[in-house]
């Protein structure tokens, strides 16, 4: 088993709110290489945080759902988030975690979805909510900004796979100068296939990491263009998250 690494752990407030108390795990690295990411300094430093045993971790979900951290005034978990940086890499690691964990606490897989379809049988079973990131439209802009190969087939693949068998919220981060290339055919794409599933169409970007380099990245997002998202995902009636 790799030595997983890890960032931080806490009670998180500020995911979506059907999630929210969630006792979220940040590892370390990546699948993917995103220039403008947002958490470089976790993402691109696999070798940074610190390790833990399995039974402490274990543990330490123990504690969060019984009576949440100590001195936090949120009360309990109502989960385990696991992210990054992305989890995949620290799946062995993770289930072994949750042999050893005797909380019956939901799993939430955080997670840009790039797996393998041996990754998704193994998740078959163990997680209850997919958190996914879905980025990108199109292959062209998936290789160049997140050296991800074959994108939209790994992406579409595992979206539809993961909703067999688990509840799911999509996260789309809408990208400066990428409406029309990336936020309007990714939505639609959920609009044709997953129709059950609550969308979040997120303004958060800001120009971090390397996206100075990317001049079609290289600025904030406007608001006309996330109103224009947004209005793209109430015309195809996606179920979009408060």
């Amino acid at each position: 088993m790799q030595d997983a690494r890890i960032s931080s752990e806490f009670i998180h407030m500020g995911e979506e709110p059907d999630l929210v108390p969630s006792y979220t795990i940040f590892f370390t690295g990546c699948t993917f290489n995103c220039v403008f990411c947002q958490n470089w300094d976790i993402s691109t430093r696999p070798d940074s945080g610190y390790t833990i045993e399995p039974t402490e971790l274990a543990n330490k979900i123990e504690s969060r759902a019984e009576v949440g951290a100590k001195g936090q005034v949120f009360g309990r978990a109502r989960n385990v988030n696991w992210v990054g940086g992305d989890p995949t890499s620290n799946l062995p690691f993770i289930l072994e975690v949750l042999t050893q964990c005797r909380a019956n606490l939901p799993q939430v897989w955080n997670s840009n979805m790039y797996l393998s379809v041996e990754t998704m049988e193994l998740l078959n079973g163990i997680v209850d909510v997919y958190l996914t990131d879905l980025k990108y439209g199109n292959d062209k802009c998936a290789l160049r900004l997140s050296n991800a190969p074959n994108y939209m087939e790994i992406m579409r693949r595992n979206h539809l796979l993961g909703r067999q068998h688990a509840e799911m919220i999509i996260r789309h981060l809408v990208l400066p100068g990428h409406v029309d290339c990336c936020t309007k055919p990714a939505l639609t794409w959920i609009a044709k296939n997953l129709r059950d599933v609550r969308v979040n169409v997120m303004a958060q970007y800001r120009p971090e990491h390397r996206a100075q380099e990317f001049p079609d990245i290289a600025r904030p997002l406007r608001m006309a263009e996330y109103r224009e998202a947004l209005e793209i995902a109430e015309t195809l009636g996606l179920d979009l998250c408060d």
